[in-house]
C-alpha cells in the first residue's frame, strides 16, 4: 500500500481551501482518506499553513511520500527539517547580471 501526503480540495468554485491528508496514493484527489493532519489556505495573506507536526513527522517515519505541494508547506511549517535534520536552504534570490 503505497500512502502519499497530499492536498484534498474543499471550498467553493473559485475559492479554493485544501486538508493536508494522508491518503492512499492510487485513489483520486478528493476521495477517501486515511487522516486529517493539517490545512492550507493559500487565499489569504499571508497563506495560512498549519500541520499537526507529531501526525505528519509519524507518517512521514512510517515511509508516507508527500506531494511537491505538501513538502512546501512542510518545509515553511518547519516540519521537513525536523523530520531530514537538514536545514532548509534559504531563499536565493536571483543574481543580477549586467551587460556592459
Amino acid at each position: 500500500m503505497a500512502v502519499r501526503i497530499r492536498l484534498r480540495r474543499i471550498g467553493k468554485k473559485k475559492q479554493p481551501q485544501y486538508r493536508v491528508v494522508v491518503a492512499e496514493a492510487a485513489g483520486p484527489r478528493d476521495g477517501r482518506f486515511i487522516e486529517i493532519i493539517g490545512k492550507y489556505d493559500p487565499r489569504r495573506e499571508p497563506p495560512l499553513m498549519a500541520v499537526d507536526e507529531a501526525k505528519a513527522l509519524a507518517w512521514l517515519r512510517r515511509g508516507a511520500q508527500p506531494t511537491d505541494t505538501v513538502q512546501r508547506v512542510l518545509v515553511k511549517t518547519g516540519v521537513w527539517e525536523k523530520f531530514s535534520g537538514a536545514p532548509a536552504a534559504p531563499h536565493q534570490p536571483a543574481a543580477e547580471e549586467t551587460s556592459e
